[in-house]
């Protein structure tokens, strides 16, 4: 039995991998026409670079615009550790965002409790799982706003 589910767990890994590489791939070929909207959510692509490989990782994430400003969960799925882009950015807080067909660099920061107290329920409005995902964790989720580097 914890063999079939191990293997399940493996295949789900797999395909959520497989299905964000595509996601990304779309996203970039059609520069956001494709994967810029899902679930009626504003979808934008996140490269950071890995704390300890050094190499350049993207991640597809919902955001809501703040003025010129960009702020994400760090949900992780409700998952007791943080997401590795966060701690990527914790590390280096230098990333790069593609917002449709425009390509930048960005400086990320967590956003302060009384900014995430007005847009965590905009979130939650949009993307309900998110307060599903807080319920799973000790963690707090955390938002983060990621500014553009002029």
């Amino acid at each position: 039995m914890f063999e079939k589910i191990a293997m399940f767990v493996l295949r789900k890994k797999s395909l959520v991998r497989l299905s964000t590489r595509f996601h990304i791939l779309l996203y970039r070929l059609t520069q956001g026409w494709v994967g810029g909207l899902v679930s009626g959510m504003p979808n934008l692509l996140l490269t950071t670079t890995g704390r300890k490989s050094g190499l350049k990782r993207t991640t597809p994430l919902f955001y809501l615009p703040d003025r010129e400003n960009f702020v994400v969960v760090a949900s992780y799925g409700g998952n007791p550790k943080a997401p590795l882009w966060w701690k990527n950015l914790q590390a280096d807080p230098i990333g790069w965002v593609q917002v449709g067909d425009r390509t930048f660099e960005v400086q990320a920061r967590q956003a302060p409790e009384e900014l995430k107290e007005v847009l965590w329920p905009v979130f939650v409005r949009h993307y309900p799982s998110y307060n599903l995902y807080q319920e799973r964790t000790d963690r707090i989720i955390p938002l983060v706003i990621l500014e553009p580097v002029e």
